[in-house]
């Protein structure tokens, strides 16, 4: 029996019964959101501290390495082992309870830094430090590495909201802190070398690095508590913590200062602190410029002149005081700009934390990687650092996108090292050594709140001296004489270019389907995209966000988006999963992707999970036999078009119990499932023999086979409304397919020649700048993009310019208004490709125009074209609907009209509940005078 075998034997006798030995738990557990790549041998999922002593004592046993692990979004490689992973996540993530009149908290670790807001929010309280990732980040993450976030001016770092800590000793001490004093020889060891704790430890706030021994000092009541904040799981694995909790302030505003550039800005933060903001941001222009490329113009708000920005937050109770504090601060830039709407200000903080996502890419448009991202320095030295830094980079060869905590001396960025190029290790060995050099020489810390894990803990000696650096050892064993948790960080540490994840990966078996013209035609860059920031788990919904449905419905990892990227990693690399695009886990991995593409716009690296697992089937099934939905749902077209010589038969025959359930079997399709009647007549036939207007402004309908054969009533709504706002509707001689199920299905040879055929009979009109209308979201996103991907760029490119969803057409059009929709309640799903690839906001603004009052769901309904209609999958799509969709239409009125554009939509609404959606024409098209 091998280790990991017997590990797991010893652990589930013992009563730790969640334990994972499969290979694709492994892989997808095998890196967090940094660098490193290192393949646990096992994971497990504790339940109890009784649990975590177990794994703790036999792992000593065993001599099992333990790395303990909340959301997975440490950067610097902290959460990534070669032995025993414990996922607090999946169990141990409870509020046990919020005490109003103490103010804190007792939390278990894993539960999220936004559960617990949400949970203390009734009290009129809130946890005080926020990483950007409070979406998804656990209390324990934030504690092993003490986050502090942007409003640490206000509320300062987790270790200063600590009251207590419950956690299991590396020796299999258990620890209640502080009504146990910690060991005794921790006090003699502080007591003996008070000289060296009190010169280099303690100096600044964001001094992170290393151990945090001025806690140990007398001054400071040898708090050992706050001592393992930020220990990096090295010392001690958590099982409990209380935390202070502090009161939201009534009023906010958010002061924009402009700068010239970014060392401008860091040089206007420290006469920003006068002020007692709770927040001072530093942004660079370039990253804003990204936001506005990838989801359009609207998606950042008016910002003031320059090309850095400051994003300073002032806070308190009285709003006369608040607004004059504002003011003050706006005299600081070359432009200022007071924000006090919370929308808008909300849409502006979503940018600053969104920043390690969008900074994914350099300017250089190369991959960034972490490694080097959170450096900081006393604030009065800021702006002479950001110098020094840039002409560093520029000396390195590499380039980056500044941000950071600048009223902290805190800089954030990701660097464009060519890790995946011969050479590459070495710059980034020689970098992040010069760049530890020169922030030591400005007395700073290697970290200001990621902490050091794989990434720098080997670059501690340019920060401490020898005598600092022994007190980190005998401390480590003090607490953990066996080493055995979390080895290789901080203490005895690996080397800083080991375990690196790029460079292990291997190129993508060829040749390739898709273009993947946004990563150089590279397969290994895209999927590396994934940074694994982790918003895929986090719920996004209440923002209009869709990603990712799969996992809010199981809340595996392996359902998210970065677990799936992790597959496409590994098997890249070829050790952990070696069977290639047939490996049993990335299929897997892969399942329950509904390809809503939702990760393609809300992950802020760009990442397309959709396109990657088309390109998996392709590949896996290519000169193969598929699986029965791929002849069945992945060819509807062909199917629907031999339906609708006979629509009566057909429908007949699908009522028919005794051939409708062997008929459902032989297509792969669940029974619960009701299937869609195919019109008696197609829309294409109805236009054909209806009369049109001679006059009006062309546009070309794109007829989809959904609208065409089971829809027709949503192109006559179409018709209508575009002839009343003046345009003379028409279509195709020809029947044209986008392709989209054969894409979604992998079938992309056939998906080509289809769609390449379509792009050539409409690149007519497109060229002579006719508007192309669709009429499906999903199919009008294929030719906005999915187009680009398979056939000719140059061809396709035209067409995709000149296609238009409804409401972008009307809006663009001059003088048209809305029918009158006052006071209209309208529920609102929008279709998952149209919020990722055309974007909703102009259907939300049309409706707001005409007076209707929308709820606009986020997430996605759950059917997803042919995913919840295929067999194996009815449970999660149901689960997925029950997100937000089915609750909604349940608490909707009877006078409430369902919007859903998507064919699929309103299937999974007719499926699921007694309502009946409608189009957006159908709706205008009713209101028409």
């Amino acid at each position: 029996m091998d280790r990991a075998a017997a590990l797991a034997t010893h652990l589930r006798r013992r009563g730790v019964t969640d334990v994972l030995t499969d290979s694709t738990s492994r892989s997808i557990h095998s890196s967090d959101a940094s660098l490193y790549r290192v393949p646990p041998l096992l994971v497990a999922r504790p339940r109890s501290a009784e649990d975590v002593a177990t794994a703790i004592e036999l792992c000593a046993r065993h001599e099992i390495p333990l790395t303990a692990r909340g959301g997975g979004t440490s950067v610097a490689g902290n959460a990534v082992g070669p032995g025993l992973l414990l996922d607090f996540s999946r169990h141990m993530n409870r509020v046990l309870r919020v005490d109003a009149g103490t103010r804190t908290a007792v939390v278990q670790p894993g539960v999220v830094q936004a559960a617990l807001q949400l949970a203390a929010a009734p009290y009129g309280l809130r946890f005080g430090p926020d990483p950007s990732t409070y979406t998804r980040c656990t209390i324990g993450g934030m504690i092993g590495n003490n986050a502090c976030g942007s409003r640490t001016l206000g509320y300062g770092r987790t270790s200063d909201n600590v009251a207590g800590l419950k956690a299991v000793a590396g020796d299999g001490t258990a620890l209640d802190l502080p009504a146990e004093h910690g060991p005794a020889a921790l006090r003699e060891l502080a007591r003996a070398n008070l000289a060296t704790i009190r010169t280099e430890f303690g100096r600044f706030g964001r001094q992170m690095s290393g151990y945090a021994l001025e806690h140990l000092l007398p001054e400071n009541g040898f708090d050992v508590a706050r001592l393992l904040v930020g220990s990096e799981g090295t010392l001690a694995v958590l099982t409990e913590a209380t935390v202070a909790l502090v009161t939201d302030p009534a009023y906010r505003a958010l002061v924009v200062l402009g700068h010239a550039d970014i060392a401008a800005a860091g040089d206007a933060a420290p006469a920003v602190l006068e002020h007692r903001p709770t927040a001072c941001e530093g942004i660079d222009a370039r990253i804003v410029d990204v936001v506005r490329r990838r989801r359009g113009a609207q998606a950042v708000p008016p910002l003031p002149r320059g090309a850095a920005w400051l994003f300073v937050e002032v806070a308190g109770d009285d709003e006369a005081e608040v607004l004059e504090r504002a003011g003050r601060v706006a005299a600081g830039g070359v432009d200022a700009l007071i924000v006090t709407d919370r929308a808008r200000a909300a849409a502006l903080w979503r940018i600053r934390e969104d920043g390690a996502g969008l900074s994914g890419r350099s300017p250089a448009g190369l991959p960034a990687h972490a490694g080097w991202e959170d450096a900081a320095v006393p604030p009065a030295m800021l702006g002479r650092y950001l110098r020094d830094f840039e002409s560093l980079m520029a000396g390195h060869g590499v380039t980056g996108l500044p941000y950071g905590h600048f009223g902290d001396g805190c800089l954030h960025i990701r660097l464009d090292v060519p890790l995946d190029r011969p050479g590459g290790r070495k710059v980034f060995r020689d970098f992040l050594v010069a760049a530890a050099t020169l922030v030591a020489g400005y007395g700073g810390s290697l970290s200001g709140e990621h902490g050091d894990g794989r990434a720098r803990s080997e670059l501690l000696p340019l920060m401490y001296s020898e005598a600092a650096l022994d007190l980190f050892a005998r401390v480590k064993a003090i607490f953990d004489p066996g080493d055995v948790l979390n080895p290789g960080v901080l203490v005895r540490p690996r080397p800083l270019d080991a375990d690196l994840r790029i460079p292990a990966a291997r190129p993508a078996p060829g040749p390739l389907a898709l273009a993947y013209r946004h990563d150089g035609g590279d397969f290994g860059q895209a999927v590396h995209r994934c940074t694994g920031v982790g918003k895929c788990r986090a719920d996004n919904a209440a923002t209009g966000g869709v990603m990712c449905p799969s996992y809010l419905a199981t809340k595996e990892e392996k359902d998210s988006t970065r677990g799936r990227a992790r597959a496409l990693q590994e098997m890249l690399n070829g050790s952990a999963v070696s069977g290639g695009w047939r490996s049993p886990e990335v299929h897997e991995a892969l399942d329950l992707c509904l390809s809503c593409k939702g990760c393609a716009s809300d992950c802020p690296t760009g990442i397309d999970m959709a396109a990657y697992k088309s390109e998996v089937l392709y590949q896996s099934y290519r000169g193969r036999p598929r699986p029965a939905a791929h002849y069945s749902l992945g060819r509807l077209p062909l199917w629907a078009r031999l339906a609708g010589r006979m629509p009566r038969a057909v429908n007949a025959a699908l009522r028919t119990p005794a051939l409708r359930r062997p008929a459902l079997a032989l297509a792969g399709v669940d029974p619960r499932r009701t299937l869609p009647a195919f019109a008696r007549q197609t829309f294409r036939a109805w236009f054909n023999r209806s009369r049109r207007p001679a006059s009006g402004e062309p546009v070309l309908l794109f007829v989809d086979t959904f609208t065409d054969h089971f829809a027709p009533e949503v192109g006559r709504a179409t018709v209508a409304v575009l002839e009343a706002a003046g345009y003379r509707p028409r279509i195709s001689a020809r029947r044209q397919c986008c392709a989209l199920t054969w894409i979604s299905t992998g079938q992309l040879d056939a998906a080509k020649k289809i769609l390449g055929r379509t792009v050539a009979e409409l690149a007519e009109a497109a060229g002579a700048g006719v508007p192309i209308v669709g009429m499906e979201p999903s199919c009008t996103a294929v030719l906005r993009s999915d187009a680009l991907e398979l056939v000719d760029a140059a061809a396709a490119a035209p067409v995709a310019h000149m296609t238009r969803t409804l409401a972008e057409l009307l809006s663009e059009t001059p003088g048209w208004e809305p029918p009158a929709l006052s006071g209209a309640p309208v529920v609102a799903q929008p279709h998952c490709h149209h919020h990722a690839v055309m974007s909703w906001d102009q259907d939300a603004r049309l409706l707001r125009e005409a007076g209707a009052e929308v709820r606009r769901l986020g997430g996605c309904c759950g059917l997803a074209g042919n995913f919840g209609v295929e067999k194996g999958h009815y449970e999660v799509s149901v689960a997925v609907a029950e997100h937000q969709l089915l609750p909604a239409l349940r608490q909707a009125g009877p006078e409430t009209t369902v919007l859903a554009d998507g064919f699929s939509c309103r299937t999974q609404i007719t499926d699921l509940s007694p309502r009946q959606g409608i189009h957006l024409a159908q709706l205008l098209a009713d209101r028409l005078p």
